[in-house]
């Protein structure tokens, strides 16, 4: 009798463990707290798990975190230079720094006490301690996810995760940390995101002249209000594009608004898109190397003339490709803009129709990997 009690309840504490683990470790569990969280109107810890199971990081939209952009004052070398990599993740992770409590920044400065860096009032400082860290914990995803969570909480998931013969990923990292840290592999990913956008390099000649910017425009052919979510670029029909980071090919096909189009994947939620191309030279699930010839640019698609179309997304997100742009970085610099205002109402004094941006282009971003439908399929924007 005894004996049998003992058993039943080491099963019963055997299944609450498994239902604990099912919880918070699983994409199951994570789908089930963000779903209960949406219903009760809190803000949940589920999303941002769910999204690094799933290949993705936290959904840019739905974190306030303001980037420290360094903008061009023209288009020169300088100004599209590349950043190195350390440099740039100096920089992601300075900006998302400025956004955190006090108490994480407090955390943040201990740990460079640790490392002999007195201070971290600019990106450059960031950058020296994430470089002195990663020796400690192995890799940059480490280094960064102490820099937020601290040396303790950090230094136990790289532990855990070298136990189980795992390289310290984020998303491996993100699985041995306890309830309750959501909001730090959260900040530690923006900042890995970041990090990637200040390292990306540019597809053509920094001379290349920019035939129109990022933001709400008059379409050239349907005379419509909509947003620009990239910047086209003047260069001859032929003239060779290359990839602007280490990445994959999530897309290489054709439609009928944005022509021949490339799409790469860059990794920690960093997506690019090259469109109107004449020729295609890499194919679909290819690994790409930075600075590689990836196709040549054209006037194929939904185009007025030869050029190319860049586009740089974030977390899904379109963002302007010269935020990120720059040899130096300023904290004195203001966050990130919001998608540019809506046009004035007309001269009649009716308001404006609201500029919407092409449904084409970011149909294709979400469509990435998947097969591509037919030209005509939903490919036109509506008028």
């Amino acid at each position: 009798m005894f004996r049998a009690n003992s058993r039943g309840l080491f099963d019963f504490i055997a299944a609450a463990l498994c239902l604990w683990a099912a919880a918070w470790h699983t994409p199951v569990g994570a789908l089930v707290r963000g779903g209960v969280a949406k219903v009760v109107g809190r803000k949940g810890e589920g999303r941002p798990l769910l999204a690094y199971f799933s290949g993705g990081v936290y959904d840019a939209r739905e974190v306030d975190v303001p980037v420290v952009p360094v903008l061009p004052e023209g288009l020169s070398p300088e100004v599209l230079a590349v950043v190195p990599p350390g440099v740039a993740l100096g920089r992601g992770a300075f900006a998302v720094l400025q956004s955190q409590p006090a108490a994480v920044r407090a955390t943040a400065a201990a740990l460079g006490q640790r490392y002999d860096v007195s201070r971290l009032e600019a990106p450059d400082d960031v950058a020296t301690l994430v470089s002195r860290a990663k020796a400690d914990f192995v890799t940059d995803e480490g280094a960064v996810l102490a820099l937020f969570a601290g040396p303790e909480l950090a230094r136990y998931a790289v532990a855990r995760a070298q136990a189980e013969g795992r390289v310290p990923t984020l998303e491996v990292l993100s699985r041995q940390l306890p309830p309750g840290s959501a909001p730090f592999f959260s900040a530690a990913s923006q900042a890995l995101m970041f990090g990637t956008a200040y390292a990306l390099s540019w597809p053509v000649s920094p001379s290349t002249r920019v035939t129109s910017a990022f933001g709400y425009r008059t379409h050239p052919t349907l005379k419509t209000q909509q947003l620009h979510t990239g910047v086209d670029l003047s260069v001859p029909e032929g003239t060779p594009v290359k990839v602007v980071a280490d990445g994959v090919v999530k897309r290489a096909s054709e439609d009928a608004v944005n022509g021949r189009v490339i799409i790469i994947d860059h990794g920690r939620g960093v997506t690019t898109a090259y469109c109107h191309n004449s020729r295609l030279l890499v194919t679909m699930g290819q690994v790409v190397s930075a600075g590689q010839i990836i196709s040549e640019s054209g006037n194929t698609g939904r185009s007025t003339g030869p050029h190319l179309h860049y586009q740089v997304e974030l977390g899904r997100r379109p963002v302007d490709p010269f935020v990120f742009r720059g040899r130096k970085a300023s904290a004195s610099l203001p966050p990130l803009p919001a998608l540019p205002a809506l046009p004035a109402p007309s001269g009649d004094g009716a308001p404006a129709a609201a500029p919407r941006p092409s449904k084409a282009l970011k149909a294709a971003f979400e469509a990435a990997g998947a097969a591509p439908a037919e030209a005509d399929d939903a490919t036109e924007v509506p008028p």
